[in-house]
């Protein structure tokens, strides 16, 4: 089933976006909830005048996003985490964890828009993530996970 987003929606896509999805999710949930609308061949056509409108817009969101990535870049994010014999992690480090290490640092990312590898790690080590921070711009992040001190 083909449907076009009103609202960003996590692990999907981002608001406007065309998608393609399984019948029951969209006619179930996505659809009753107002998160989307079939794609007709109006729909589309709609769409298409609205994305062209934004398209001013939205080179500028782009290029906002691009700075952001270029910030992102230098950093060398350390996360400190229990661990227990060798080098596994008591629990597991999320894309929160991620995100909430980087405002520490002075640099506000939604949780939902960062993916890690696996979606949770549970070692010691040097790991990358990617974060989205605009659908035409996805930004590489390194952290590394350390051991806390005791």
């Amino acid at each position: 089933m083909e449907l076009i987003l009103k609202r960003d929606v996590e692990n999907l896509g981002f608001a406007d976006d065309v998608v393609e999805v399984k019948n029951g999710y969209g006619r179930n949930y996505l659809i009753p909830q107002g998160f989307a609308v079939l794609a007709t061949p109006s729909a589309k056509k709609v769409l298409s005048e609205t994305l062209k409108q934004r398209a001013f817009k939205e080179k500028k969101q782009i290029e906002d996003a691009e700075k952001v990535a270029k910030k992102l870049d230098g950093f060398d994010i350390k996360i400190s985490a229990k661990v227990g014999s060798g080098d596994k992690l008591f629990g597991s480090i999320s894309n929160a964890d991620v995100a909430e290490a980087f405002a520490k640092n002075g640099v506000e990312l939604e949780k939902k828009f960062i993916t890690v590898p696996g979606g949770t790690i549970k070692r010691l080590g040097q790991y990358e993530a990617s974060v989205r921070l605009h659908r035409a711009v996805i930004a590489p992040v390194s952290f590394e996970i350390v051991a806390q001190a005791k």
